[in-house]
């Protein structure tokens, strides 16, 4: 059902999500709104960037949760994981091979890291910008969550 001050407006044309970032959102203006990532990739927003390429760009998390926490963003604004297509592959390849060369730099490679992809809401995904989480720096634990 769409509420006054909507005229004009489809209930398809919303975005269907129960996340702050999105509530009253239409397809259109979601398009049109850059990301947090996209505003860090564009040096709109400053960040402790670490690594960036045509492809991708590496900044500390500003709430790290391990001595060392990287995100790794492509610069394709792709929504999740789950939304990404098959002429986003080389894409995300290049995010996996990246994460591990970063974590190597970050002298991460004899004591391993951990990569991870949130995907919704109830797996924790805060931003609305496909991106993968490097952590490392102490033992994680298992199952995580």
């Amino acid at each position: 059902m769409i509420g006054a001050g909507h005229a004009g407006r489809l209930e398809s044309d919303y975005i269907e999500c129960s996340a702050h970032w999105c509530l009253g959102q239409t397809k259109t203006t979601m398009l049109m709104e850059k990301t947090l990532f996209e505003k860090i990739a564009d040096r709109e927003i400053p960040s402790d960037i670490v690594y960036e390429d045509e492809l991708v760009v590496a900044f500390k998390d500003i709430d790290p949760k391990a001595p060392v926490h990287i995100l790794i963003v492509p610069r394709k604004p792709i929504p999740r994981l789950a939304e990404a297509e098959p002429v986003d592959h080389s894409v995300l390849g290049h995010i996996l091979l990246k994460a591990a060369e970063i974590a190597k730099t970050q002298g991460l490679e004899d004591s391993g890291f951990r990569l991870v992809i949130n995907n919704g809401p109830n797996a924790g995904e805060a931003v609305p910008h496909l991106h993968c989480h490097i952590l490392g720096g102490r033992e994680m634990q298992w199952p995580p969550g």
